[in-house]
């Protein structure tokens, strides 16, 4: 979370490197908690969550695959509705759009 507050205060000063030089790092670390409770699904909610978070640091990140591939992960066990839908939604907007603009 810390990372995350450090992304939100570069934003705001217009820092764009340093946005997406600490959102990697952030990514690279809730990635890795992700992968740890990736098999454990009676830990609902907070796996998704942890894939929901992962999952929209590497769409900051411009890591548009493995955002894919966490949501996916994500869906396959047992979200509550919400956290479904959000992660969804990520999906669609998100991702799908990103991969229009850039003409993948």
């Amino acid at each position: 979370m810390e990372l995350v507050d450090q992304v939100v205060l570069a934003r705001q000063r217009g820092d764009l490197e340093s946005v997406l030089e600490i959102a990697r790092k952030a990514f690279e670390k809730e990635r890795a908690a992700a992968d740890l409770v990736a098999d454990q699904f009676d830990l609902e909610p907070t796996r998704a969550v942890l894939h929901r978070s992962a999952a929209t640091l590497a769409v900051e990140c411009g890591e548009l695959r493995d955002a894919e591939r966490l949501i996916g992960r994500a869906l396959a066990g047992n979200p509550p509705q919400d956290i479904a839908n959000e992660l969804r939604d990520l999906l669609l907007e998100e991702i799908y759009s990103q991969r229009q603009a850039i003409g993948q």
